[in-house]
Formats: C-alpha cells, sequence, structure tokens
C-alpha cells in the first residue's frame, strides 16, 4: 500500500461500465503514433495531447516536468482505475500500455500522490465491440481471474484468525496471525486498488489518510499491537470491520475488470509496492513483517507474468528471458532471509526487517530495481 490513494466516488458499477475495458488485439495499435496520448505533469497542470481516441490499445507517454513524484491514471466514470503508474520523479518519463473501449473517462495526474487529482477527460469513440483477442490470452484471464478469487478466499479466514485473537484480547496470537492475514491481499492488490474504495479502509498507513478520514484497517491494528502492545474495545471493533470490509473484496473480486494489459501493468505495480513500501520499512513498520508483504507482491506479479508468458514469449523472446532471470534473481536474494526462529514466528517465515541493514537493503532494492525495468515492458509485448 503506497502511502496515499485515490479519494473515489463508491456508487456500484453501472453494467454498462463493466464493460469498458476490451481484450487485447493480436497486432498493436498503440504503437503507432495516433494511438499514444502525451501527458505532460507539473506540480499544478495535467495537459493531454488528446481529448478523444477510438476504442482499442492506447499508450500513455508521460513527462513528469514539475517538482514533486506524481502518479497517472485512467479512470472509468465512477473513480475504478483502468490503469496507473506510480512513482514517476521528477523530470523522469513512463510508458503505461491500456486498453479501452466507447465511453467517457478521465486522465488524472496526482502530483505528491495526494487528493483527487488534477484531471482532464477523455472521450472514447467507437461501436464498443470487442476486438479479436488471442486465445492464449483469454486462457491467461480466466486463470488469473480464479487465482485472484482464491486468494481472496483463502484471506477470509486468516483475517478472521487474526480477528479472533484480537476479540480475545490475545496480543500474542494476534501479532502471530497479522502478516499471514494479509498474503492474498499483497499477491492481488491491484484488482483491490482498481475498486477505490475498499484499499482506503483496509490498508492505508497512518501517513496516507486523507483530510477527515478515519484511520481503519490492517495498520491501525498494527500500530496497536506492536507499538502500544494494547488492544481495547476499539481494536476489537476495527477488527470487526477489517473482516466485514475484505468479505466485500471477497464478493467483488469476480467482477473486476481484468485484460491482458491490466495484469501486466499490475505486475508492475506489484513491483513499485515493494520498491516504495516495503524496501524502504516504511510498509509495516511497527511489525517490521515488510518481508511477508515483499514475497507476496513478487508472487502475485510473477503469476500474472507466467500466465501472459506464452504470448509475450513469442513476441519478444528476449524480454521474457530478462524476466525469467530477474525474477529468479529477486526470489534468490528474497530467500537469504528466510527464518524459522521461533523470535520470528510473527514474521511468517521471514526475519524482522529492522534486522536487516542499510546494505542489504540496497541489495533488496538493486534486485527489484533490476526486475522492475523488463517488468513495465510487459504489457506492451503482449499486445504486440
Amino acid at each position: 500500500m503506497r502511502a496515499a490513494r485515490l479519494s473515489v466516488v463508491t456508487a456500484v458499477a453501472s453494467a454498462a461500465a463493466l464493460t469498458a475495458v476490451t481484450g487485447c488485439t493480436e497486432k498493436s495499435e498503440a504503437a503507432s503514433g495516433d494511438r499514444v496520448i502525451s501527458v505532460s505533469a507539473t506540480d499544478s497542470k495535467c495537459e493531454t495531447s488528446k481529448k478523444e481516441i477510438s476504442a482499442g490499445h492506447v499508450e500513455l507517454a508521460i513527462e513528469n516536468k514539475g517538482s514533486k513524484i506524481t502518479e497517472v491514471y485512467v479512470l472509468f466514470p465512477d473513480d475504478r482505475v483502468v490503469t496507473e503508474r506510480e512513482n514517476i520523479g521528477p523530470g523522469t518519463k513512463q510508458k503505461v500500455t491500456a486498453e479501452v473501449k466507447a465511453g467517457a473517462y478521465q486522465i488524472a495526474c496526482k502530483p505528491g500522490m495526494k487528493g483527487k487529482g488534477i484531471r482532464q477527460t477523455l472521450t472514447v469513440t467507437g461501436s464498443g465491440s470487442a476486438a479479436k483477442r488471442n486465445p492464449q490470452l483469454d486462457k491467461a484471464v480466466a486463470a488469473y481471474r480464479e487465482y485472484a478469487q482464491e486468494q481472496a478466499d483463502a484471506t477470509i479466514p486468516k483475517v478472521e484468525t487474526l480477528a479472533k485473537a484480537i476479540k480475545a484480547g490475545d496480543l500474542k496470537a494476534a501479532q502471530n496471525a497479522y502478516a499471514p492475514s494479509r498474503v492474498g491481499w499483497e499477491r492481488t492488490e491491484p484488482i483491490a486498488e482498481s475498486f477505490g474504495d475498499i484499499d482506503p479502509k483496509t490498508d492505508t498507513r497512518a501517513d496516507g489518510l486523507e483530510a477527515g478520514q478515519k484511520w481503519t484497517g490492517w495498520h491501525a491494528l498494527e500500530k496497536a499491537l506492536w507499538q502500544d502492545k494494547k488492544i481495547g474495545a476499539e481494536q476489537k471493533t476495527l477488527a470487526d470491520q477489517l473482516v466485514t470490509d475484505l468479505k466485500d473484496w471477497q464478493q467483488r473480486v469476480g467482477k473486476a475488470e481484468i485484460t491482458p494489459t491490466s495484469m501486466a501493468n499490475g505486475a508492475k505495480e506489484l513491483l513499485d509496492e515493494v520498491a516504495t513500501g516495503k524496501v524502504t520499512g516504511e510498509e509495516d513498520r511497527y511489525a517490521h513483517t515488510d518481508l511477508s508483504d515483499f514475497k507476496a507482491n513478487v508472487e502475485g506479479a510473477q503469476k500474472a507474468y507466467e500466465l501472459l508468458k506464452p504470448v509475450a514469449q513469442k513476441n519478444d523472446k528476449a524480454l521474457t528471458t530478462e524476466l525469467d532471470t530477474q525474477f529468479a534473481a529477486l526470489n534468490s536474494t528474497l530467500d537469504k532471509y528466510r527464518s524459522t526462529k521461533a523470535r520470528d514466528k510473527a514474521q511468517n517465515g521471514f526475519v524482522s526487517y529492522d534486522t536487516v541493514t542499510k546494505e542489504q537493503r540496497k541489495e533488496l532494492s538493486d534486485a527489484v530495481n533490476a526486475l522492475a525495468e523488463p517488468l513495465s515492458k510487459l504489457a506492451a509485448a503482449v499486445v504486440k
């Protein structure tokens, strides 16, 4: 979970909105200039080169000309996320490939990663009928949808175990249940984030709260369990709410918009989550269970990649060779920090992150960055 999320409209999406993203075509439309939307982001502006485009693949060519780190989103009318690119530093450029059908959208730039963002409208014209899709990509999407549902289903009993321990006032049992309860969520977090309203309730850190937002979810409980070392009526209420909110997520996973490009972009988002929260130690700053979340993010990214790999390999074999190498290297680096010691029981099989030195964190960061760069090219490879 990065420090802040877009504020969202929580209305249930209409059936028309649920069909707003197309499948992949066999040939990329985004490669040609007329399929590219240039996005110029500053600290006070979000300028786009096009306000209208026809349905199909589109590439956002983003340049951050401001002084703050920014994020750029393509949003449905109800603020669900079509695609996003996070952590775009000042003076840097990023590209992201998305798929859109006929309808109204917004492109939002979010300087400083706060607030609703600076927005421009985007009208997508066309019949809205699905483009021809490679059957292998249909298979990948179906398998990923099944995987996401499995992860959500597996999360509920684990978070119920956490809630049960909290309601019983058992601090140690609650600490031991915390990290395992997050694994399924961390593996599929981009899907949860695409709904907009669930992530702020369940996974916001203290520094990510918007004005007037009540702090709920895992990290509010984490602070109570590790820093305050106390369980009171408030924590018991928060535990019940976390179970309720995650059951809502569980029920919605089957309705998520999933396309080959959203899978690929989601894999990159998971690596961004690692780079901006887990490697820095900011994510689980009280429990120091960052490596458990780290591993889950990597597993989720690798699952999406492996499902897309048969098509990506045909289109860009060099890229998949590089991705195989870098996934193996990152997993090998992570394995150095596994632990079976009793003192690390709450870490879900890893050492406590506060014992990882600055030099070791640099090694982890380098391995993440080495994977993130080629992974950012996966979406374009599956639509060639």
